[in-house]
């Protein structure tokens, strides 16, 4: 699996509990609760007006609800912190609470779903795989640059290149055979060779006086 990869799950895991944090946050308030919890109160022999039944679950809904809302947007930073781009974060965690919010209010709350809606679902995915691709491109890039710098970095000759890599980080000193490439540049060669033709020059002027 390639570094950016995690992102992808850890947008679409924050889109779906985004979702799941909408559903409970309606559960808290709608008068479908009421029912469910006139259906509890009878299974447990209680009357199904009991409001302690009702307080329970709408309260429980209530803390899923904070709990999927800290969730998700833990799960979104940690997404921004992997991916290159917030932009294709963004967009697959609204495509992701987009597709599986209206999901849920079919399953839960019987909400119609017009051919429209589907048109525009079958656009997030393609729009979804589209982004995947291009995050699977780019890490092959990367991959690329990444082995070329290396290579670069120890003076390697790559393939189909018209001339040796890294020529300019090594250094040859005359008489001593020492090579010197990579981290460690002596820039200092051409001085000393100056400073002995001086000597050189020097000694041949005090020989002729």
């Amino acid at each position: 699996m390639s570094y950016k990869a995690p992102w992808l799950a850890l947008a679409a895991a924050s889109g779906a509990c985004a979702a799941f944090n909408g559903v409970f946050a309606k559960l808290t308030t709608t008068e479908l609760t009421t029912s469910w919890s006139s259906a509890i109160s009878s299974s447990l022999h209680l009357s199904s007006s009991n409001k302690f039944i009702e307080f329970v679950i709408r309260g429980t809904f209530f803390l899923l609800n904070l709990a999927f809302n800290a969730l998700m947007w833990a799960l979104f930073t940690s997404a921004l912190t992997r991916a290159s781009s917030t932009t294709r974060v963004s967009i697959i965690n609204t495509s992701s609470n987009f597709l599986i919010t209206a999901l849920l209010g079919l399953m839960i709350f019987a909400e119609k779903l017009p051919p429209l809606w589907w048109v525009g679902a079958a656009g997030l995915v393609v729009g979804n795989v589209v982004i995947g691709r291009r995050e699977e491109e780019e890490d092959g890039d990367g991959d690329g640059k990444s082995r070329q710098q290396r290579q670069a970095a120890k003076g390697v000759r790559l393939e189909g290149d018209d001339g040796p890599v890294g020529e300019g980080y090594k250094d040859h000193r005359e008489g001593d055979g020492e090579e010197v490439g990579g981290d460690v540049l002596e820039m200092d060669t051409d001085v000393e060779d100056e400073a002995r033709g001086v000597s050189a020059r020097g000694g041949v002027g005090d020989e002729r006086r």
